[in-house]
């Protein structure tokens, strides 16, 4: 497997663990204020982010792109701003970090949907087989 996929479900794990572990600092403080920034945080860090991975896996074209890498870094930094942006803008801190992450997130979908367009998975590529199953 490319090594971008790898990147995509390894950082996409350890955006789980964080909103896991915030989860359980809120249940155990009984404050969920910030349930939407933890929401946020799985929904965009995890599930987003391993559904790009499994697409980098099919289409290994467009994982060996210039722009895919791009599109890794890009997404991976807004996981990072948007949650946090969010947060300040619950407390009252300002809504800056929100906006900017908010505005990463769609640069974030529109750089995929361009991937997907552009690449097509599946569209004349050879994917690595798996070694085969043992007989049962």
């Amino acid at each position: 497997m490319n090594a971008l996929p790898t990147r995509f479900f390894a950082t996409a794990a350890l955006f789980a663990l964080a909103g896991m572990i915030w989860g359980v600092q809120m249940s155990a403080t009984h404050d969920h204020t910030l349930a939407p920034a933890h929401g946020h945080l799985n929904l965009l860090g995890f599930v987003v982010m391993a559904v790009f991975g499994a697409y980098y896996a099919l289409a290994p074209r467009a994982a060996a792109s210039r722009i895919a890498r791009v599109h890794f870094w890009l997404h991976t930094a807004m996981v990072i701003i948007l949650p946090f942006g969010i947060a300040r803008a619950i407390t009252g801190q300002g809504e800056a970090l929100a906006q900017i992450g908010s505005l990463a997130a769609i640069a974030s979908m529109l750089m995929f949907i361009y991937v997907v367009w552009r690449y097509r998975a599946g569209a004349g590529e050879q994917i690595d087989k798996a070694a085969p199953l043992p007989a049962e």
